[in-house]
């Protein structure tokens, strides 16, 4: 298939197969255009203010009209704050539910949905699992992306390809790395990140600040990389990137630049001729100077009260500066060449964006799975820094109530022992949340570029889970219950061992729940314990059923703390069944009064409820998990503030 040309600028490309430009006309054929060419023309956008009961929206972008080609590099540059990122979220059909967009919005001069794997956005947070490889996090995400229709030596081969595209070869088999884990540089985990956004070949690609961070060599060979993409594969990209102030060499490389300034825009055209527009303006660029520090200097007014000056000509101050360029350009003639460009492409053979489709559903839950066991088995902190302390801890109790007896006095220290596996073990679970909000932050980034769906990770991360929980449930349980010489029955220990289970599974769904509404790790710990302590405070231990405040504590927070049905479910296991001697009493009292059964030690002692067996409390746990877990799907559904691209977006 022809690439497609663009006719010069004005000229206008027939819909009748002829190319028009005022002096001849010739009959041409039509020409089916590759890649996607963008155009955006009175691009607004506006934001309530926070503290503004004046009804009066903030203007973020004011007037924006640009194109983008393929094969060819866009840079948007400007002072921070100045919308880069914003006119990119735009573009991408990324922007917050908050904001208002008004303006048209082109793909291949029509409006149309921005499909699956027809584009791709990077992002200036570089959120990786840590603990995978190089290979392992590209070739996971191959396996996630690409299609079933293509076989795993094909994504491997993808994989592997990108990898060497990228320049990462050297690097296959290095961890990523990250706080505490010596890894790859930063420089490399961006191009990394650029791997796994380009492994399903999209033809638009999005880049916010892929230079942040990064020193000058390190920006140019990330920035020389990107630029070279076109010629790797053949795929003729449309590429806009924003971009703080690169170097001079990285500046080179920019086809065209898109110069903003508090949402203004001060220039729109080729990047070699921004010099000579800003030196017609009377801001010439001195010699031996970076064009974009002098650009970006020249319309920067954060500073202006620190240095008045700030090298401009003739006393303006920088917003007279700035309003200045803005004018000039809107009635320079690059702006005019720069519409004519628009209507061409607008004018030309629009072709419609073709969805293409990743992994299905089964296979998604599968590698997800896999990279989750994976992380969780490489991360010392996710599980087996809690194992190590619950075995610490079952070791402490285990000699503290060794051979509990069965005395009529030891019945409270059994109930204080059930008390605490049900609840400081579980609360323990609290220490992997660190781990769990890194995880949260790559589920995020993928699920918002369309990798996989909400319920995939979900069933994934559960899945992955259960054998490590298992692991930290059957050993110190067994550790607790032997040690103490709890009730003999491998019936009972296997109910002890579910219990413990299920109770530490419930707790990390209570913990991916806050993860999710609460995403700072200081204020999600905080909030987790605080949900829980209520609970424990609420679970019929501490305070009797019967002497609870029935207003709030008892209804309905007793009935929905997990340690409610922990408690008596334990309790029931432990106590039914078993016979308790009075000591205290001499030979001349009755048998019944010596002896005292676990049923009446329930009843009267612990207020248990002995309606129904200890299986419906185990089965009240399960249900609370399974209602946990689909809540935590709710709620990251209904708290998305943009629609995933798998959905694909629409402009207004």
């Amino acid at each position: 298939m022809s690439s497609f040309l663009c006719a010069p600028l004005g000229t206008r490309r027939g819909r009748g197969g002829y190319v028009e430009d005022g002096s001849s006309r010739q009959d041409v054929p039509i020409v089916v255009r590759e890649g996607v060419y963008l155009t955006w023309e009175e691009l607004w956008v506006t934001m309530s203010k926070p503290s503004g009961k004046d009804g009066k929206k903030a203007i973020i972008l004011e007037s924006q009209t640009g194109y983008a080609k393929p094969g060819q590099l866009l840079a948007v540059m400007g002072p921070s704050g100045c919308g880069k990122t914003t006119l990119l979220d735009a573009l991408a059909g990324r922007l917050n539910s908050k904001a208002k967009q008004t303006g048209d919005i082109l793909i291949n001069g029509r409006k149309q949905a921005l499909a699956y794997g027809t584009s791709a956005y990077l992002t200036q947070d570089d959120a990786m699992l840590t603990t995978l490889t190089v290979e392992e996090a590209v070739y996971y995400s191959a396996q996630l992306q690409l299609p079933d229709s293509m076989s795993k030596f094909e994504k491997k081969e993808r994989a592997e390809f990108t990898i060497k595209e990228m320049g990462l070869q050297d690097a296959i088999h290095t961890r990523i790395g990250g706080c505490g884990s010596k890894g790859i540089s930063g420089g490399q985990k961006r191009r990394v990140s650029i791997c796994i956004e380009i492994i399903t070949r999209p033809n638009l690609l999005f880049l916010d600040e892929p230079t942040s961070g990064l020193d000058s060599a390190a920006s140019f060979y990330v920035m020389n990389r990107i630029a070279r993409l076109n010629k790797t594969d053949g795929i003729q990209r449309t590429i806009i990137a924003s971009i703080h102030q690169p170097n001079t060499q990285v500046f080179q490389l920019f086809h065209n630049l898109c110069l903003l300034s508090n949402g203004k825009l001060v220039y729109f055209g080729p990047a070699s001729a921004a010099n000579k527009f800003f030196a017609l303006n009377g801001f010439p660029c001195p010699t031996l100077q970076n064009p974009s520090d002098h650009f970006v200097k020249a319309i920067n007014k954060d500073f202006e009260l620190e240095d008045p000056e700030q090298g401009l000509t003739d006393g303006l101050t920088t917003e007279e500066a700035i309003y200045m360029l803005v004018k000039s350009y809107q009635s320079s003639e690059i702006s005019q060449q720069i519409q004519t460009e628009i209507v061409a492409i607008r004018t030309g053979d629009s072709s419609a964006m073709e969805k293409k489709s990743n992994a299905a559903f089964f296979t998604q839950c599968i590698v997800l799975t896999r990279r989750s066991y994976l992380n969780m088995y490489r991360d010392l902190g996710y599980y087996w820094l809690r194992l190590f302390i619950y075995g610490a801890l079952a070791i402490c109790l285990g000699t503290i109530f060794y051979n509990i007896g069965s005395s009529k006095e030891s019945a409270q220290a059994r109930g204080s022992l059930l008390m605490f596996v049900a609840t400081f073990l579980t609360f323990i679970t609290i220490g992997g949340f660190p781990s769990f909000v890194e995880e949260m932050k790559v589920f995020e980034k993928e699920r918002l570029n369309g990798h996989y769906g909400v319920t995939a990770y979900i069933i994934g991360q559960t899945l992955s889970s259960i054998p490590y929980i298992l692991l930290i449930s059957l050993i110190p349980g067994a550790l607790v219950y032997y040690l103490t010489n709890l009730h003999h029955s491998c019936q009972h220990f296997v109910y002890f061992t579910c219990v413990l289970f299920v109770s530490v599974m419930l707790v990390e769904s209570l913990m991916m729940i806050v993860a999710s509404m609460v995403p700072n790790f200081l204020t999600g710990i905080i909030t987790g314990c605080g949900i829980l302590g209520v609970m424990m405070l609420n679970g019929g231990f501490y305070k009797l059923p019967s002497d609870l405040p029935k207003p709030i504590w008892k209804y309905p927070l007793y009935y929905i703390s997990i340690h409610k049905y922990a408690y008596q479910g334990l309790f029931k296991n432990e106590f039914e069944g078993l016979i308790f001697t009075n000591k205290n009493n001499n030979d001349q009292v009755g048998e019944h009064m010596k002896n005292i059964s676990g049923e009446e030690m329930l009843r009267d002692l612990w207020e248990v409820e002995m309606c129904h067996s200890k299986w419906v409390d185990l089965f009240i746990l399960l249900g609370m998990l399974v209602l946990y877990r689909v809540l935590f799907l709710v709620i990251i559904k209904a708290m998305e503030k943009v629609k995933p691209i798998v959905a694909a977006f629409k402009w207004k």
